[in-house]
Order: structure tokens, then C-alpha cells, then sequence
């Protein structure tokens, strides 16, 4: 968010983005047990200052650590380890970049371009908003928003 609590990375740069790349789409966990959450953070706005992850479905952030020295605009390895519990859940990652951009949420760019917000919105433009792995109780791992 931007000071006056205006989500960034709606312009032509693209802003603040962190995926996750272990576990994702079409990947399975074989049980319960430690797995690390690994994923790439960059910004058209500078360096990436911090990555977070959450296990919940976004209700709680947790940090996660940064594999490397950041560069600017350049990819950034980050991961977290993490104890599954063999419950379903959702998996997510955001990032915060060098000039306090924080990557938004899917209803934070609904809500910045004023329009209903409901799982199938598409973004206009370049689509840095906060995107989930499902996992289910099978270990299986699928996109959250199908």
C-alpha cells in the first residue's frame, strides 16, 4: 500500500510481485511433515525489501527469508519452511519492494479500480495482485482461484 492506503503497481512499471514456485500447480505433497515454501519476488520499483507467506488463506502473514542480497529489478529466491498438517489449505506470498510498495490483494485492485470484486475478476493490465496454491487433503496442489 501507498501512504493514504492506495494499493501501487497499477501503472505501466509493474509493481511489487511474489510467486510461489514449490509446492505449485500440478505438484503433490506426499503427506504431512516440513516442506519448503519457495518461490521469486521482484519489482519494476527497486529492490524487494521483504517477502511474507502465509498457510491460511492469508489470515496470518508470516516472514520469509530472503536466499540472496536483492538487486533492483532483478528476481529475488525467497523461502519458508513450513509444517503441513495434512488439512486443506491456501498458500500465499506477497512482497514489499524498496519504495514501501506493497504487492496488493486481488480485492485490494478491485477495490483501487472501483469495481464489484468476485474470484473470476480479470485485472486490466499488468496483473501483480496476490495469487494462491490450493492444497488439498490429498497433497494435491492446484490454482485457488479455479
Amino acid at each position: 500500500m501507498a501512504p493514504g492506503g492506495r494499493a501501487l503497481g497499477f501503472r505501466f512499471a509493474l509493481g511489487p510481485k511474489a510467486i510461489i514456485t514449490r509446492p505449485s500447480g500440478g505438484q503433490r505433497l506426499p503427506g504431512r511433515g516440513f516442506y519448503e515454501i519457495s518461490g521469486l519476488a521482484w519489482s519494476g520499483g527497486g529492490a524487494i525489501r521483504s517477502v511474507e507467506v502465509s498457510t491460511d488463506g492469508g489470515k496470518k502473514w508470516n516472514r520469509a527469508e530472503i536466499k540472496a542480497t536483492p538487486q533492483r529489478m532483478a528476481h529475488t529466491r525467497f523461502g519458508y519452511m513450513w509444517n503441513w498438517d495434512g488439512n486443506e489449505t491456501e498458500i500465499l506470498s506477497r512482497c514489499t519492494d524498496e519504495i514501501g510498495q506493497v504487492q496488493p490483494t486481488r480485492e485490494q485492485v478491485a477495490q483501487y479500480w472501483n469495481v464489484p470484486f468476485d474470484r473470476d475478476y480479470r485485472m486490466p493490465g499488468l496483473d501483480n495482485s496476490v495469487m494462491p496454491w490450493k492444497i488439498a487433503r490429498d497433497g494435491s496442489v492446484t490454482n485457488g482461484l479455479a
